[in-house]
């Protein structure tokens, strides 16, 4: 039976927010919402078990507070698909109002509801920019180039500029913002958060029916209810005085360093990137540390407008339809399970993936550096490595982790998104970090990352020719004596097949040194 009084919506589960969406306005008491939580949505992949609790208690503590600021509440459950059950709801409630769905497959399984009227969309205001901005700098096919666009937002916002110019002289700061970090300054004590009956139920569900599910569910680490996730906003608010200058360090003493960790409240919508961006850009912080942290929120909306132009990079030329992949360098070795949390032998590595699987959480840098570097330079099959991704951090969702590991992360899109493949050999890991320090591998003496490297762009030098951002290094390559050549190609055979039969890789391996 319809109910005339009440208009429906079905909040997705990255839509939390009560103030930006079309929920919040006008007469709460006479806008019902409704939540899904969805078995079969959480079994289509191997989530880690805190990428659940997180989404999971961060929806059940929305409802709530939704329903004491007036809203009807309808809160499902089912073992099937989000399209089935509304099917159902509409068809007992009337059309039912959607925001468009940040997801694409949320969108796509959506669809045939819009079609056919059971479903009724609205746009999504939870954006910092609007999509003309992206086509009339960038433009819909690529290559697709962040500067552009990063002006043009600077431009129409006027956020960090005085009479149309770029408050520094510059828009970008990002030159400043590369010095390792040495133990000063010291960095704030990590958040811990009190759990609640909701985040103990929410973890009981969790351990119960994803057992078989990465990781561990520990709801002290994340922020779940509204006032939690003030506190994290205060908490980054605080560390942004040093995040700039050490935007791009990573440590064995902090995994966080200076870095916010608000992608997991905004990727959720708990906090809008409007009311970061206004504390933020409000803040006496030095204008690196302001500069770099809005540029990371304008670089977030830039891979969702490359996402949904290019309908998940499936318009792309590189796009196999038939492995629905992109592989721009072919690179089709599997994923070993140094990645689960098998000991690789390299302490870099070791260390990051500790991290993912204990928290679902590391910053960009050794996601960029260490993570995806090395899955580059042992050729592993791209999409395996997003998949990866997805799975493993809290903060993922298909339109920011394809376009950040297959755009960036890999070069698996060839230069649609990037000038060069993001890889290093050793020296860039021992300057910007403290991870050789522990390591077994000397960075000077009989590290093999630098191996690693060279054989990558020998491998795939054909592919680099006329690449002016690579010509120095494929200068050097040339240079490369055949006997190097050779170490080089026995190091990644090697370390590959060790990794591949989940063993430690020793340097008593390899005979041969650099």
């Amino acid at each position: 039976m319809v109910d005339e009084e009440i208009d429906w919506y079905f909040v997705c589960y990255d839509q939390l927010n009560h103030d930006i969406f079309p929920w919040s306005k006008g007469d709460r008491t006479s806008t019902g919402l409704i939540f899904i939580e969805s078995e079969a949505k959480g079994k289509s992949l191997n989530f880690h078990k805190q990428k659940l609790a997180l989404l999971l208690s961060n929806m059940r503590h929305f409802s709530k507070e939704a329903q004491e600021l007036g809203h009807p509440i309808k809160y499902l459950y089912t073992s099937g698909n989000y399209h089935d059950l509304l099917f159902k709801v509409s068809n007992d409630l009337g059309p039912i109002n959607v925001v468009i769905p940040a997801e694409r497959s949320m969108r796509i399984e959506l669809e045939p509801l819009f079609s056919t009227g059971n479903l009724i969309r609205h746009e999504h205001n939870g954006w910092l920019t609007k999509r003309e901005w992206f086509v009339e700098s960038v433009g819909v096919k690529p290559p697709f180039r962040m500067d552009k666009f990063y002006q043009r937002v600077r431009k129409e916002t006027g956020i960090l500029m005085e009479q149309g110019k770029p408050i520094g002289g510059k828009y970008s700061f990002d030159a400043d913002n590369r010095m390792p970090w040495k133990g000063n300054p010291e960095t704030q004590e990590e958040l811990r958060f009190s759990i609640d009956e909701i985040d103990e139920s929410v973890m009981k569900l969790v351990n119960q029916k994803f057992s078989n599910h990465p990781g561990e569910c520990d709801l002290s680490k994340v922020p779940t209810s509204i006032e939690q996730q003030h506190q994290a906003l205060d908490w980054a608010i605080k560390n942004l005085q040093h995040f700039g200058k050490y935007e791009d360090a990573m440590s064995s003493k902090s995994r966080y360093l200076f870095h916010s960790k608000l992608a997991i409240s905004v990727n959720l919508h708990r906090l809008s990137p409007q009311q970061i961006v206004e504390l933020v850009i409000s803040n006496n912080a030095p204008i690196n540390s302001i500069e770099g942290f809005f540029r990371q929120m304008i670089w977030r909306e830039y891979v969702k407008h490359i996402h949904d132009v290019t309908d998940g990079f499936r318009t792309l030329d590189v796009f196999d339809k038939r492995l629905d992949q992109p592989n721009y360098l072919h690179q089709n070795n599997p994923l070993p399970q140094a990645f689960w949390g098998a000991k690789s032998g390299f302490n870099c590595l070791d260390l990051v993936v500790e991290s993912v699987l204990d928290e679902g959480w590391t910053h960009h840098i050794p996601r960029l550096m260490v993570l995806s570097n090395f899955a580059s330079l042992l050729d592993i099959n791209p999409r395996e490595l997003t998949t990866w991704f997805h799975e493993a951090f809290i903060d993922a969702y298909d339109w920011v982790v394809e376009p950040n590991v297959l755009g960036m992360g890999t070069y698996s899109l060839g230069p649609a998104m990037m000038t060069k493949p993001y890889v290093s050999g050793t020296p860039y890991i021992n300057k910007m970090s403290d991870f050789c320090k522990n390591c077994k591998f000397n960075p000077k003496k009989d590290c093999k990352v630098s191996n690693l490297y060279w054989a990558f762009l020998e491998r795939h030098k054909e592919s680099f020719e006329g690449n002016i951002r690579l010509a120095m290094p494929l200068r050097n390559l040339a240079k490369r004596s055949d006997e190097k050549k050779q170490q080089d190609i026995k190091a990644f055979t090697e370390i590959l097949s060790a990794l591949n039969k989940s063993q430690e890789y020793s340097s008593s391996q390899m005979s041969l040194t650099h």
